[in-house]
């Protein structure tokens, strides 16, 4: 896949560009974006193809799970079950942020994610970028940092450039 650049306010993210990543995401490729902490590499979370492109991408084994994104609160309910009352009080306090909770997974999350496990990694990051981008493609995003395995997490557009052929949103 050649690899597209599209640079964005990272403020304000020009909703031409979301939508057009969003669509990558929606047909099964892959897209690089920022959260608040570093650049994620993404699928579709009910994809399960398209989140075994992650691990290519990245040389990552497929047993180390991936991190599920979501925007909004209702989205939790879609990837992870028996969510217990202290976890929801938690994340209305903490989300967006960088806290990632580890929860029973839906039967409607493939096994891909998890790798094999009983569980999902949840987090709903602080990034109006990533917020679009997850909201403009209708599904919560599964997205490791956008790094080759082994190597540092990417915090600039330009690592992510470097090592991973992928669409791309930067700020």
């Amino acid at each position: 896949m050649v690899l597209k650049v599209r640079k964005v306010d990272p403020l304000n993210p020009d909703e031409t560009i979301i939508r057009e990543a969003s669509e990558y995401i929606k047909r099964g490729h892959l897209v690089a974006f920022p959260t608040e902490t570093v650049y994620g590499l993404g699928a579709d979370t009910f994809n399960g193809d398209a989140c075994l492109r992650i691990f290519k991408a990245k040389g990552r084994p497929p047993d180390n799970p991936l991190i599920v994104h979501i925007a909004d609160l209702s989205e939790l309910y879609r990837v992870a079950v028996n969510i217990p009352d202290i976890v929801l009080r938690v994340v209305r306090r903490a989300w967006p942020g960088p806290l990632t909770l580890i929860l029973p997974k839906s039967p409607d999350v493939p096994k891909e994610i998890t790798g094999g496990r009983n569980t999902v990694a949840v987090r709903s990051p602080a990034h109006p970028v990533a917020l679009a981008l997850i909201r403009s493609s209708g599904t919560p995003i599964a997205a490791p940092s956008a790094n080759k395995s082994g190597r540092p997490s990417p915090t600039l557009a330009e690592h992510v450039i470097e090592t991973t052929p992928v669409i791309m949103i930067s700020k």
